[in-house]
């Protein structure tokens, strides 16, 4: 299981509102119990945040207010011990304009470095992600410079070799250090050729040299892809001829289909057909920039938040869980006054409700409706306590980490799937009662219970 955590708003260990490697550090134990295999860290390296570090300056370091590099080595050192490791977040398709290197593509045209980035005599009238033209001109040099995001995010040039030299030292840099591996941001948009072509076949070139680098390390290095693409013939081309290319990507699909049965199951349906023979699924329902899902999916109810923490952990790839995920963390409504985001993101980003110690004056405002960590612990019926339950099941039952999937026969409105030869796995997704014709003792129920009969309203159940 890997678990993505937020680290300015995860814990803060010296009292000033920021979350850090630190903190992350003296949590390591809470991990470690709820069954953590690896951390997803966004990201830490220097940036101005105009982009919450989206924007880097400075790929070898680590931004002050989250810690210094000993910092990180001390926590990829802890966090192994435990058999956690950990991953961060590389930000390959943009740079800041902090960084030295658009400081020097900007100087001149005859630019050592001019080419890194992409530079046009005209532009087009094409739109960023985060509003406004995707191109910004540059008075000093008379040329205009390609954004796909904010003015301060100058997009790389992938086209050119030297880029991709400089990041395969970044990827060694990175890896000499002990860090498992990257999730990517953006790959699907890494290489450009504007004004009007993206996601061109030299990005699949680029994740076949990464692939061959990772596995010069070490075949349990990883690279996971943030593919944003709502086609899963498109999403499976990530994975490479013969798994060549990225060992895991985000199935978006999946996270947006909703908490229905018919459209859930044929997605992992699809994507079981498509996906390479020894190809690996990767599932999650929340991220840092998008809502939620226990508010998005769920509407703030217990009973469906277990169920769908059900369907993460028991089917067959890795199940990423976004902090506070296994609390049933709600998004939260941010005032107007306290507003940071430039893209309104800011209520899936508030700090972690521990409730053994208190933020202190936190960057963005803590949410309230959620029990916190302390509370559901001392409550056996809580979501974090089934959460626990549900993550020990997978680690001591081989059938829900590596045995195939397969799809099973149920009435509307039930998800039913077996793992392997005698693991069924049976999800009401509806609110009328539904038949559970399957044989088996209960492993684990979201409901509690003890025998195996009908599942009422949003219960699931794992039989063996």
């Amino acid at each position: 299981m890997l678990y993505q955590i937020y680290p300015r708003s995860f814990a803060d260990s010296n009292g000033d509102g920021v979350g850090d490697l630190n903190g992350i550090r003296g949590r390591l134990d809470y991990l470690e119990e709820l069954g953590v295999d690896g951390l997803w860290l966004t990201p830490t390296f220097p940036s101005p945040n105009r982009d919450w570090g989206y924007d880097v300056s400075d790929y070898y370091d680590v931004h002050p207010e989250l810690g210094t590099l000993d910092d990180l080595d001390a926590l990829v050192g802890e966090a192994g011990e435990r058999g956690i490791r950990v991953v961060l977040d590389l930000v390959p398709a943009h740079s800041s304009d902090a960084h030295e290197w658009f400081i020097d593509s900007r100087s001149s045209r005859e630019s050592p470095k001019r080419s890194w980035y992409i530079w046009r005599d005209d532009a087009n009238e094409q739109e960023s992600v985060f509003g406004g033209r995707a191109w910004t001109y540059h008075e000093r040099t008379g040329q205009y410079y390609h954004h796909r995001f904010l003015a301060q995010q100058p997009d790389l040039n992938w086209l050119n070799p030297a880029v991709r030299d400089a990041f395969d030292d970044i990827l060694s840099f990175w890896f000499d250090r002990g860090i498992a591996g990257f999730r990517i941001d953006v790959v699907h948009e890494l290489v450009k050729e504007p004004p009007d072509q993206a996601n061109l076949p030299e990005i699949h070139d680029v994740l076949r040299r990464w692939r061959l680098l990772a596995g010069m390390y070490d075949p349990e290095r990883i690279l996971l892809g943030e593919t944003w693409v709502m086609e899963l013939e498109q999403l499976a081309a990530f994975y490479g001829s013969g798994s060549d290319e990225l060992h895991m990507a985000f199935n978006f699909p999946f996270a947006f289909a909703g908490l229905h049965a018919d459209a859930l199951s044929d997605i992992v349906a699809g994507s079981e057909r498509l996906l390479p023979g020894d190809a690996w699924p990767v599932w999650t329902l929340s991220n840092h920039d998008i809502a939620r899902f226990p508010t998005r999916l769920c509407d703030g109810d217990d009973a469906k938040v277990r169920c769908a923490l059900l369907i993460l952990l028991a089917l067959r790839g890795t199940p990423v869980l976004y902090y506070g995920d296994e609390l049933g963390m709600q998004q939260s409504e941010i005032p107007a006054d306290r507003v940071l985001d430039v893209h309104d993101r800011d209520g899936a980003r508030t700090p972690m409700p521990w409730g053994d110690v208190e933020w202190h004056d936190p960057w963005l405002p803590a949410e309230t409706a959620t029990p916190s960590v302390r509370e559901q612990e001392g409550d056996p019926t809580s979501v974090l306590s089934f959460a626990r339950e549900l993550s020990a099941l997978r680690r001591v039952h081989d059938a829900l980490v590596t045995a195939p999937y397969t799809r099973l026969d149920s009435p509307p409105g039930l998800w039913a799937w077996q793992r392997g030869e005698g693991t069924v796995v049976a999800v009401n997704l509806s609110d009328e009662e539904a038949p559970l014709d399957f044989p088996g003792r209960v492993l684990l129920s979201t409901a509690g219970r003890a025998e195996p009969g009908s599942l009422g309203a949003w219960e699931g159940v794992i039989l063996g």
